[in-house]
């Protein structure tokens, strides 16, 4: 496919999709119980007067269409609104705690890659024992959720042992690296599991295959068949589930960041759905949709780089 073709094609879909997300994101808030003047005037007078003056500031008593146009409008130029619960502009919010959010899924993606396929590797190359040992530990991984495994390593390395701080973000790229440390292993265990089991098999289907046999049958060393062949040939299949482990990881953050205080995106969406912050919520969606898009795309220009057998715009990662 012409690359022209695709990246036109592709603006499209992404236009398409992030303005059906708005839609989707800003009227859920408004089918959940709850009155967001209610929350704004907790705790202060609920006089007719204060009412009126809260719902002509956040356009409340305005139909529907005219509240998300007007909404959708904003968000075009930039503008997320004003979050009801911190009194301050969503895009502060934003670049104040997206920072610590992208660092700690950067981390665990590291550990995730690194520790996966080695693993997928050495299991799909050495087989016998270590494959079933390797197998036994993925499916522990795989079965426990980023939550629990965030409270067991706080239990034991932060509470416990105190090698690690059991909250918050630190301050300073060192500090934070140590203060994410934790984090980022809880958020990474589960998807360590994953993506070694799906490097062990995309390798064992390589491996398997007529022209890795035909390069051992012309004595070429066996390292460099599971390198230039076997690995090669898998990482296809091997970086469309790089996508969706970062897809997954965004999500996963959530828990984790909430379990351990950490202050970053992740927690403050959650908080903003407790409290009814509609526009603190509506604005992390619509970063999450456009993070989701973002790294598709990407998966999708890169697959033909790693592996020519597939073209431009396919998902196809079949050996």
């Amino acid at each position: 496919m012409n690359f022209v073709r695709f990246a036109v094609r592709r603006a499209a879909e992404m236009a398409a999709t992030l303005l059906g997300a708005s839609f989707v994101v800003f009227g859920a808030m408004y089918l959940a119980p709850g009155n967001p003047a209610s929350f704004l005037l907790s705790g202060r007078s609920s006089s007719p007067e204060a009412l009126a003056a809260i719902k002509a500031q956040y356009h409340l008593d305005d139909p529907f269409f005219v509240r998300y146009l007007s909404w959708l409008g904003d968000v075009v130029q930039g503008d997320f609104g004003r979050s009801i619960t911190y009194r301050t502009d969503v895009s502060r919010l934003l670049a104040d705690r997206l920072p610590t959010t992208l660092l700690l899924v950067a981390m665990a993606l590291v550990v995730v890659v690194v520790i996966g396929l080695v693993l997928g590797w050495i299991a799909a190359v050495r087989g016998g024992g270590t494959d079933s040992a390797i197998l036994v530990g993925t499916t522990f991984a795989v079965g426990t959720p980023s939550f629990v495994a965030a409270v067991l390593l706080q239990g034991l390395f932060a509470v416990k042992l105190g090698w690690f701080p059991s909250s918050g973000a630190g301050d300073g790229f060192g500090d934070m690296i140590w203060h994410l440390t934790l984090p980022a292993i809880a958020l990474a265990l589960y998807l360590i599991g994953m993506l070694a089991r799906v490097t062990r098999s995309a390798m064992l289907e390589a491996l398997d295959s007529e022209h890795v046999t035909v390069a051992r049958s012309r004595g070429v060393p066996e390292r460099q068949v599971v390198r230039r062949h076997a690995f090669r040939n898998s990482l296809g299949t091997v970086l469309t589930t790089g996508g969706l482990i970062v897809s997954t990881l965004l999500v996963c953050t959530i828990l984790v960041e909430t379990a351990f205080s950490i202050g970053g995106v992740g927690q403050l969406l959650e908080l903003s759905t407790t409290t009814k912050d509609f526009p603190t919520v509506q604005a992390i969606s619509l970063l999450i949709v456009a993070l989701f898009m973002t790294v598709n795309l990407i998966v999708d220009l890169l697959l033909p780089l790693v592996d020519p057998r597939i073209t431009l715009g396919s998902r196809s990662t079949s050996v």
